[in-house]
């Protein structure tokens, strides 16, 4: 488990990351009530919510955003296994701090989360949604940073910024918007099919049929919520999957290319280098 804190602005940057090779739990407390927003990275762990003799459970977090009120009586469990590893950045502050924010953060906590900054439970739960294109960049580059000292500093402040800046945008949406429940549903469930088989996924005409609507409403709702197209996403998720493959578990390029649905390692190889600047070979 790699844990970092970083204090910035009244506020807290909580980066965590892990994986294993068999099933841990990891699990964490707040010393004081706080306003939190957890962003969850290219991990997927599982994550279970214990307050007051009550459990919310979170099984698919990858791409997830979560914001939430706890005090000290709330536990976060995560259960990281060689399927679901941990990456996850929490940007927290505490009541008391929230008139201290310096770049209008409380007012929007004030706007946005009213039901976190008047809470009437041990844990309130504010907004649940799938981070935006920009939001996924900006976090994964958190965990990439590489600078050091004061450029390190000023780098998080203005990611943190920035990130902020992108989900009180997409709340901002989201609240002049009349969200289609039932329809959301079906296109989240649209993304765990997709993602529980990237070696063999469904064809569009599929995909619709298994959620239950037509391949031009999974067409138009899937990028509003995810930003890209449906297999512009299945593309995206089956290379960050075989960069893990090969970083990670040392797989050869032809083993992580057939592993999420590749039979041409030159085709894969030319994805790859579009998609994250370097070839294969250089991982």
């Amino acid at each position: 488990m790699n844990r970092e804190m970083i204090d910035i602005n009244d506020c807290i940057i909580l980066l965590e990351e892990a994986s294993t090779n068999k099933t841990l739990m990891d699990s964490c407390f707040f010393d004081e009530p706080v306003i939190s927003i957890a962003f969850y990275g290219a991990g997927d762990v599982s994550l279970k919510v214990k307050y007051d003799g009550k459990t919310k459970e979170f099984n698919h977090t990858k791409g997830m955003v979560l914001s939430f009120y706890a005090d000290e009586k709330v536990e976060f469990e995560h259960y990281v296994s060689d399927q679901k590893p941990l990456q996850c950045m929490v940007i927290t502050t505490t009541i008391r701090n929230l008139d201290k924010l310096p770049n209008g953060e409380g007012q929007f906590l004030e706007q946005f989360l009213y039901q976190l900054v008047h809470p009437k439970d041990h844990y309130v739960e504010g907004p649940i949604f799938n981070m935006t294109p920009e939001m996924f960049v900006l976090v994964e580059q958190f965990f990439n940073n590489k600078y050091e000292g004061s450029l390190k500093m000023m780098f998080y402040k203005s990611h943190m910024t920035a990130l902020l800046s992108h989900y009180f945008g997409q709340l901002a949406i989201q609240k002049g918007t009349e969200i289609n429940a039932a329809l959301l549903k079906k296109i989240n469930l649209a993304q765990e099919i997709l993602l529980s088989d990237l070696e063999n996924p469904p064809s569009l005409t599929e995909l619709a049929h298994k959620i239950g609507t037509n391949t031009n409403t999974l067409k138009i709702e899937f990028k509003a919520q995810f930003g890209v197209p449906v297999f512009k996403y299945l593309q995206n998720e089956r290379l960050k999957k075989a960069h893990h493959l090969i970083k990670n578990e040392r797989k050869t390029i032809q083993e992580a290319a057939w592993a999420v649905g590749y039979d041409s390692v030159g085709s894969f190889s030319n994805a790859f280098e579009k998609k994250f600047g370097y070839r294969p070979s250089q991982v």
